[in-house]
Order: C-alpha cells, then structure tokens, then sequence
C-alpha cells in the first residue's frame, strides 16, 4: 500500500490521517506573511488573549488562496478524499504561546449556510457573527472532510488534537457518553507544513499549551454534496 493509499484507507477506518512534509517552510512562511498583512478589524476576525480566529478565512485572506491550494495539496484531495469536492468552510485559528484556551470532547455537527429556513431534518440552528450554522442530516456530516494545514510544530505541549479513533463510524457520539474503558485517545503530531485530514465526526478535543509555542492552523472543510436548492453553503468555493 503506498502512502497515498494509507492516508485515504485511515481516514475511512480511524477517522483521521495526518500527512507530513505538504509545505515547505519558505511556502508556510509566505502564507504566514499573508496572514499577518490583513486588516483584522472586521468582524469574520475575533481576538482574546487565548485565541486569534479568521472566519471564512479564504474569502477574507484571499492572497493566501493559491499559496495552499498548491498541487500537491490537490493532487492529496483528489487521491484521498475524492473527486468533484468543494470548500464549504475555512478558519485560521491561532493558539498564542500563553494560551489557556482548552476544548473538551466534541464532534463537529454544524455546516455553515446563507439563510435560516425552516427545512426537515436541518436544525438546530445557531447564529455566531451573523452567519448561519445548522445540523444537517447525518448523510451530510458523513461526506464532509476536513483538512487542517499545520503552519507550526504540533504536539500535546501546544494544542495538538487529541482524538478518539473510529468515533466517527458510531454516527452523534455524545461525548459525556464516552466510555473509557473501552475508547483509546490518540494525540495528532503535526510537524510545520503538514495536514491532518479528519471526519467532523471523530471525537477530538484540544488541550491548553504548556510549552510557550504557538500553534497556527488553517482549518478548511470540504464536501461534494448538494444542499437542498433553497438552501446555499455558505462559502462554496470550487476547485475546478
């Protein structure tokens, strides 16, 4: 099995993959450059002392569009996820040295979309800066994959994503229902310039950072299904 194989055959099975060595350092360091030079005042972007975020981060940094959507990076979309999938939602997140920031145990069951409706099998519904999150069917959750592109160092000292290994074939796994003693935790290094690759649905947290080093992350989501036609995603982006 070659490592493209791998990568696409744990992602079905385990629910995760992480692949190393997708940017060099010169190519993270522009992105990061990017990054830095846009006006963060508006309000896709919000900033605590624990964490810096970028809310539909491909359309508010627009320059950084072509930098990450490199061949290679297509090239790992089309072998491991699949054909014909578009962007459906992007966020930078930045976890600063000192952060306190910690996340528990969780799937990730919303999408994002244009307008609020009133659709079967589509709710609840949230409203976080004026953009609309809904639970879609389970069918749709299936479909999404998410790939997380590493612009540090990533290991448990500074935030790296703790998971549960095939969480995300036992559909909404309530995480207060977690059973230990039969459920491993599995902590996801990433090195600078790599990918994790996830189903929402595995269970992953995120711990506080004790090492003082930042943990930068663009976090992009992807799905080649159809909404019904009332309803749009809200930051469909085709990559074709």
């Amino acid at each position: 099995m070659n490592n493209t194989s791998k990568y696409k055959q744990d992602l079905l099975d385990i629910g995760f993959s992480v692949v190393n060595n997708v940017y060099s350092l010169d190519e993270v360091k522009t992105i990061l450059e990017a990054i830095d030079n846009v006006d963060s005042s508006k309000d896709t972007f919000r900033k605590t002392n624990d964490l810096f975020a970028i809310r539909q981060f491909l359309r508010e940094v627009p320059s950084t569009f072509d930098l990450i959507f490199t061949e290679r990076l297509k090239k790992i979309i089309t072998q491991v996820i699949g054909d014909n999938f578009f962007v459906v939602k992007s966020i930078y997140f930045d976890k600063p040295e000192t952060s306190n920031w910690y996340v528990s145990y969780h799937q990730d069951l919303t999408i994002s979309v244009d307008k609020k409706l009133e659709i079967k099998n589509y709710g609840p519904w949230t409203t976080k800066q004026n953009q609309f999150a809904v639970q879609p069917p389970i069918e749709i959750l299936e479909n999404i994959v998410t790939i997380r592109i590493h612009l540090d160092d990533t290991d448990e000292n500074n935030g790296a994503l703790r998971v549960v290994p095939k969480s995300h074939s036992k559909k909404i796994y309530r995480p207060e229902t977690i059973n230990w003693e039969e459920e491993i935790e599995h902590t996801c290094i990433v090195k600078k310039g790599g990918l994790m690759l996830m189903k929402p649905l595995t269970l992953h947290s995120s711990s506080r950072t004790i090492n003082n080093k930042k943990r930068r992350v663009i976090h992009i989501e992807f799905s080649n299904k159809e909404l019904p036609k009332e309803l749009n995603w809200a930051e469909r982006i085709n990559l074709k």
